[in-house]
C-alpha cells in the first residue's frame, strides 16, 4: 500500500469538531480545578477567617460599645433634664470609660482608612468618637463647676452650702464664685475641640437614598449646634467672669427694675407701669424702693416735645414721658431715651442697670410657688379669674392700680413693688429643693422669650448678655428678615383679649425674584369693658389702637398694603426697611393686614435663610410659612426662630 494516499472515511462536520473542542476544555479546567482545589478552598477559607477576625468581629465589637456608649449618655441627660447634677457626674465617669474602650475598638480596624469609600465612614466615625470625648470633657467641667451651688441652684447633689440660712447659702455661694468662673476659659478649649473634629465629618457621605434623611440632617444639626455652642461660650465668657460683681461678691450693685404691662403692648415689651429699685449685696436681694411710674414722670421737668407717632396715634399727649420712651423695637436704643430723661429726674437714684419684666413673669413664678401668695394684705393666684377671663393676679393688680376712684388709695403706687418683694422672700427663704431648681429653669425660659430684658452698664457684662440674646436687640442678619412690632396706643389692656395670627407666602419668580406676602390677623376674642370712668368702670377691653411696624430687609420694596387705615409709608430703622401702618381692632372684632413687597436680592442655590424675630411681651403668636402655596412651616412664635427654607 506504499505510495498511496490514505482516504479519510469520516465526512468532516464543524459542529461536532467545536463540540469536542468544548468538550476537552472543560475535562481539562476538571483535571486542573481537581488538582488545585485544596489550596483555593483554603485561600477562601483563610480570607474568610481574616475578614471575621480583622473587619466582621472588631465593627461588631466597636458597634457593641458605641451603643453601651450612647445609651450611657442617654442617661446623664435624663439625669441632668431631671436636674440631678449628683447621679449626672457618676454616670458621666462610667461614660467616659465606655467612649475610652469605643475608640479602641475602632482602632483595631485603622486599617479600613486605606480602602476608598470605607475608608469615608472610618474616619468620621474616628472624629464622630473623638468628638464625642471632648464632648465628655465639656460636661466634666461644667459639671464639676456646677457642683458646688447644687444646694444653691436647688439642683439635686449635696453641694458645699448645705449649712445655715437660705441668705448665707447665697453668700458663700457669691463669696466662692470667683474662684469657678476661671474654668470658663477650660470649657471653652474643650468645646472648640469638639466643634473641630465634628468640622471633620462630611454630611454629604450620607445620601438620603442610601442612608434615609436623618443621618444626613443629624450629623448637620450637630455640626451647627457645636458651631453655635462655641459661639456662645465665646461671647458669653465676658459676662460669667464679671458675674460675681453683678452679684455684688466686692460692693453691693443697685438695679432699676422696670414693669411692662405687655397687655398694653408696647414696642419693647408693654406700657411702662411701675418701677423698682433692688439692692444686691453678695447675692441677696434688697427692695430699696418702689413706686408708680407716674411719680417718677412727674419729678423730671422740661420734659421735652413727643415724638411724631405719640402726636399722631396718641390722644391728648403731647410731650415725651418716661413711660412712653420705649418706642424703638429695640430695647437698648429705648432705654438709651428713658436713661437721657431718668437723669434729669428729681427721684434718681444711680443704678448700675435696668432689668425690664412682664407679666408673664409674675404669672409663671406665682404658679411655681405654690400659686397663692399675700401682699399688701391681697391674695394673689394664677386661678383664672371670669372677670376678665385672665389670672386672678392680672384683674387685681390692675383693678387695684388702674380703676379710678375718688378716693386716696394707700399703697396702690407701690403694689407691684410690693407682690415683687414678697415673691421673692418666700423663694429665699424657702427651702432651696423645694423651689429654687424650678425657679433658675423658669429664669431661663422667661429669658429665652423675652419677657426678662437686661441694659447692664457694665460693657464686659452686656456684651455676654447680648450673646445670650437677652438684650432685646434688633439683630442684623444675611437673608430674610422679619420683625412685627405692635404700639397700643388705646390705653386699654386689649392685648389681654386679642390673638394675633401671621401667614407668610413666598411667590418666587422665574428669573428668582422673591414676592413675598405676610398676612396679620387680629381677632379680639371677648365683649368690650365697661369704660366710664366716671362710674369708676375698669376699662380692660376697648378698641385696641394699633401702631404697625413691620421690619423687613433693607431695600426690601412694598407693592401694596390693605387693612391700613393710614397710608403706609416706607423707611429705614436699625439696618431694615420699615413698612409704618396702623389699624384698629375692636372687641369681638377681627382686622387684616397685608403687606406685599418684593425681597432686595434672588434665591442662591435654591435656599433662603431666614431669621423672625418675637416682639418682648408677645406670647404664642401662630406663624405659617407657605413657599409657592406650599405649607412649609408652621409654629407658634416663643422665641427668636432661623429656618433655612427650600425655595
Amino acid at each position: 500500500m506504499d505510495g498511496f494516499q490514505k482516504i479519510d472515511l469520516e465526512q468532516k462536520d464543524p459542529k461536532k469538531s467545536k463540540e469536542r473542542r468544548v468538550a476537552a476544555a472543560r475535562m481539562n479546567f476538571k483535571l486542573h480545578f481537581g488538582k488545585n482545589s485544596a489550596v483555593i478552598i483554603a485561600g477562601l477559607v483563610i480570607i474568610a477567617i481574616l475578614s471575621v477576625f480583622t473587619i466582621i468581629l472588631p465593627a461588631q465589637k466597636t458597634y457593641s460599645s458605641a451603643r453601651a456608649t450612647y445609651q450611657s449618655a442617654k442617661t446623664v441627660a435624663a439625669y441632668l433634664k431631671n436636674q440631678n447634677i449628683e447621679q449626672a457626674q457618676k454616670e458621666l465617669k462610667n461614660t467616659k470609660v465606655l467612649i475610652a474602650k469605643t475608640q479602641k475598638d475602632l482602632n483595631s480596624f485603622s486599617f479600613v482608612q486605606f480602602i476608598p469609600i470605607a475608608g469615608w465612614y472610618y474616619s468620621d466615625a474616628d472624629h464622630l468618637v473623638k468628638a464625642g470625648t471632648h464632648g465628655i470633657e465639656t460636661g466634666e467641667i461644667l459639671l464639676n463647676s456646677l457642683a458646688p451651688y447644687a444646694d444653691v441652684l436647688g439642683l439635686k447633689g449635696q453641694g458645699s452650702f448645705v449649712g445655715g440660712t437660705a441668705e448665707e447659702r447665697i453668700k458663700t455661694a457669691v463669696l466662692t464664685m470667683g474662684k469657678v468662673t476661671p474654668k470658663i476659659n477650660e470649657l471653652s478649649k474643650s468645646l472648640v475641640a469638639m466643634r473641630d473634629e465634628v468640622d471633620k465629618i462630611d454630611p454629604n457621605h450620607y445620601p438620603s437614598l442610601l442612608f434615609g434623611k436623618k443621618a444626613n440632617s443629624q450629623l448637620k444639626q450637630l455640626r451647627d449646634l457645636t458651631d453655635q455652642g462655641v459661639t456662645f461660650v465665646d461671647e458669653a465668657q465676658p459676662l460669667i467672669k464679671v458675674l460675681p460683681s453683678l452679684l455684688g461678691e466686692a460692693e453691693e450693685k443697685k438695679y432699676l427694675i422696670l414693669f411692662q404691662n405687655d397687655k398694653e403692648l408696647r414696642p419693647t415689651g408693654g406700657f411702662i407701669t411701675a418701677y423698682a429699685v433692688f439692692r444686691i449685696d453678695k447675692g441677696v436681694i434688697h427692695v430699696d424702693r418702689s413706686d408708680d411710674i407716674y411719680t417718677l414722670d412727674d419729678s423730671i421737668p422740661n420734659k421735652q416735645k413727643a415724638p411724631e407717632p405719640i402726636l399722631k396715634y396718641l390722644p391728648k399727649v403731647n410731650t415725651l414721658n418716661l413711660r412712653d420712651s420705649n418706642l424703638s423695637p429695640d430695647f437698648i436704643e429705648s432705654m438709651k431715651t428713658f436713661r437721657a430723661m431718668y437723669d434729669k429726674a428729681g427721684q434718681k437714684v444711680e443704678v448700675d442697670g435696668i432689668i425690664a419684666l412682664d407679666t408673664h413673669v409674675l404669672v409663671s413664678v406665682l404658679k411655681i410657688l405654690d400659686d397663692q401668695i399675700t401682699a399688701g394684705g391681697i391674695s394673689f393666684t394664677t386661678k383664672n379669674d371670669p372677670r376678665c377671663d385672665c389670672p386672678q393676679v392680672i384683674y387685681t393688680l390692675e383693678d387695684n392700680i388702674s380703676r379710678p376712684v375718688n378716693y386716696v388709695k394707700t399703697g396702690r403706687k407701690d403694689l407691684l413693688g410690693t407682690l415683687l418683694y414678697a415673691l421673692m422672700e418666700k423663694a429665699l427663704k424657702s427651702s432651696p429643693k423645694l423651689y429654687w431648681g424650678p425657679l433658675f429653669q423658669d429664669l431661663i425660659t422667661e429669658v429665652q422669650q423675652k419677657h426678662v430684658l437686661f441694659d447692664l452698664y457694665d460693657k464686659n457684662a452686656q456684651s455676654g448678655i447680648e450673646a445670650l440674646n437677652a438684650a432685646g436687640r434688633i439683630l442684623p442678619f444675611d437673608g430674610d428678615y422679619l420683625h412685627i412690632n405692635d404700639a397700643n396706643f388705646g390705653g386699654a389692656k386689649s392685648n389681654l383679649f386679642t390673638n394675633q395670627a401671621v401667614g407668610v407666602v413666598y411667590n418666587v419668580k422665574g428669573d428668582g425674584q422673591i414676592e413675598k406676602t405676610v398676612t396679620i390677623d387680629y381677632k379680639n376674642t371677648h365683649a368690650p369693658s365697661d369704660c366710664n370712668l366716671e362710674r369708676g368702670g375698669l376699662c380692660l377691653n376697648a378698641e385696641l389702637r394699633d401702631w404697625v411696624r413691620v421690619y423687613v430687609p433693607k431695600g426690601s420694596k412694598l407693592i401694596s398694603a390693605k387693612g391700613s387705615e393710614v397710608k403706609v409709608t416706607t423707611h429705614e430703622d436699625l439696618g431694615k426697611t420699615v413698612f409704618d401702618g396702623f389699624i384698629t381692632v375692636r372687641p369681638l372684632g377681627k382686622t387684616t393686614y397685608t403687606l406685599t413687597y418684593l425681597l432686595p436680592f434672588k434665591v442662591e442655590k435654591g435656599m433662603l435663610p431666614l431669621l423672625i424675630q418675637k416682639q418682648p411681651g408677645t406670647d404664642n403668636n401662630e406663624y405659617t410659612i407657605k413657599v409657592n402655596n406650599r405649607t412649609i412651616e408652621k409654629f407658634p412664635l416663643l422665641t427668636d426662630k432661623e429656618l433655612k427654607l427650600k425655595m
